[in-house]
C-alpha cells in the first residue's frame, strides 16, 4: 500500500508491481499528479542531467547518495525516451517535456497499469495502525490491510493542490523524529520601506548572483509587487535564515569596472544612468541609483573612489528580506522525516519493519531545476525493489 499518488508514489508502485507485488496507491485528491501537471510551467522539469548529492539539502547529507547512484537521471531519461516523449534541455541540465507535463503523468499511470498496480483516488486515510502481519488503514472507503506501507505524501508546499501533514503524523506515530519543516524554493517578501522603494520595478527581471554566506546561485532575479523572486532568489531561499541579509551581485554577467572605464573613454559627458542603461532596463537603473543613494551625473565628474563605490553597490547589494511567501507559493518543503532513522538502501524505517518513506516527505530537498523530481524517481525506485 502506498499513500500518495504523486511522482514518488506512482513510480514506486510501478516498481513494486513489476516484482509481482500486489500494489495499491491511494490518494485523497480527485486529480492524480496535480503537482506534476503544474510543474515547469505545465511542461514538467522531470529531471536534471547533473543530479548529484551535493545539489540536495539535508541534515544527513550522505543519505541521498545511494539512491541517486542506483537510479540516475539517465535511467529516467531512458524511460522517457521509451515512452516516446520528446524533451529538451532548457538551461543548466534542466530537462522539460516539449509538449506537456501530462505526458509524465501518463507515463507513470501506464507503467502502473502495465505492471498491475491499482491507483485509487478520493481515498482519505483516517488512521494507521500496526498489525501482526503489517498495517491496517482506516479510510473513508473502508479498512485496508497491507504487509508493506509506503508513505509518499509529500510536504506542505502548494496547499491548494491538497498538501497535508499526514506523512509527518505517521512518522511521529511510529516514533520517527522530524526535522522542523519550512518553505523552500520560495519568493522573498520585503519590509514595507524596501517594498515602497522598489515598487516601480515590479515585473522587471535582471541577471544576478544571489549569495548567502558561502552559497551562491548565478541566474536571474525578478522584482514582484511583494518582493523578490526568480531562479537565483528561489535557490538561495532554501539556505537563507530569517533576519539575515542576502547579497545580490547585479553585475554577475560582466565586468562592471571595465565597462565603466570603457564608457568613460568613449563619452566622458555621458550620464552614469545612460551608460548603465546599455546593460540594464532604464527603469531598473534609475530606481537602483535612487535606492543606493548614488548621484546620477556625468562620468567625468566621478572620482575614482566614487566609481569604486558604484561598483561595490552593484556587485554587493545587501537586502534583508522580511520573510518568504510561505507554503502557498513554495515549490518544496525543507525538513521532514529525519533520514538518520531510515535506511538509505531501502527507505525503510529503522525499527519499524514494513514502513517506508519516499520523496519530499523526508528531509531531502533538491535545488530548483528537476532535482526534486529525480529524488522522487530515485527514492521511489530503491523502495520499489524491496517493499
Amino acid at each position: 500500500m502506498i499513500i500518495g499518488a504523486g511522482a514518488a508514489g506512482l513510480f514506486c508502485a510501478a516498481q513494486a508491481a513489476q516484482r509481482g507485488r500486489k500494489t495499491v496507491v491511494i490518494d485523497h485528491a480527485k486529480r492524480i499528479g496535480g503537482k506534476i501537471l503544474m510543474s515547469g510551467g505545465g511542461r514538467c522539469n522531470f529531471t536534471n542531467m547533473y543530479a548529484s548529492a551535493e545539489k540536495f539539502l539535508s541534515n544527513n547529507p550522505h543519505f541521498c547518495k545511494s539512491a541517486l547512484s542506483r537510479y540516475t537521471a539517465w535511467d529516467f531519461i531512458a524511460l522517457v525516451e521509451k515512452h516516446g516523449i520528446a524533451y529538451h534541455e532548457k538551461t543548466l541540465g534542466q530537462l522539460f517535456c516539449n509538449d506537456s507535463a501530462k505526458q509524465i503523468v501518463e507515463l507513470l499511470l501506464t507503467e502502473c497499469a502495465e505492471a498491475g498496480a491499482v491507483v485509487s483516488p478520493k481515498t482519505d486515510v483516517l488512521s494507521v495502525s500496526k498489525t501482526a502481519s503489517g498495517f491496517s488503514l482506516a479510510t473513508n472507503t473502508g479498512t485496508l490491510q497491507c504487509e508493506s506501507l509506503v508513505v509518499a505524501t509529500g510536504g506542505l508546499s502548494m496547499p491548494k493542490l491538497g498538501a497535508t501533514p499526514l506523512g509527518y503524523k505517521i512518522a511521529e506515530q511510529f516514533g520517527i523524529p522530524m526535522i522542523p519543516v519550512r518553505a523552500g524554493l520560495v519568493p522573498f517578501t520585503l519590509h514595507e520601506k524596501d517594498k515602497t522603494l522598489l515598487a516601480e520595478l515590479s515585473g522587471v527581471s535582471v541577471d544576478a548572483a544571489a549569495r548567502y554566506h558561502d552559497t551562491t546561485f548565478n541566474e536571474s532575479i525578478l522584482f514582484t509587487h511583494r518582493g523578490l523572486s526568480g531562479p537565483a532568489i528561489l535557490q538561495i531561499s532554501s539556505y537563507w535564515e530569517p533576519g539575515e541579509e542576502v547579497s545580490l551581485n547585479l553585475a554577475s554577467q560582466f565586468d562592471l569596472a571595465s565597462f565603466l572605464t570603457n564608457k568613460s573613454k568613449e563619452n566622458r559627458d555621458s550620464l552614469l544612468s545612460t551608460a548603465l542603461a546599455e546593460r540594464y532596463p532604464k527603469r531598473f537603473v534609475l530606481t537602483m541609483l535612487a535606492v543606493m543613494e548614488i548621484e546620477n551625473k556625468a562620468l567625468k565628474q566621478y572620482t575614482h573612489a566614487e566609481i569604486d563605490a558604484v561598483i561595490a553597490h552593484f556587485t554587493d547589494w545587501r537586502i534583508k528580506p522580511n520573510g518568504t511567501e510561505g507554503y502557498r507559493t513554495a515549490e518544496v518543503t525543507l525538513g521532514g522525516v529525519d533520514t538518520h532513522y531510515l535506511s538509505s538502501k531501502t527507505m525503510q524505517a529503522k525499527g519499524v519493519e514494513g514502513l517506508y518513506f519516499i520523496g519530499e516527505v523526508m528531509d531531502v530537498t533538491g535545488w530548483l531545476g528537476g532535482y526534486n523530481f529525480q529524488w522522487a524517481w530515485s527514492s521511489g525506485w530503491v523502495c520499489g525493489q524491496v517493499c
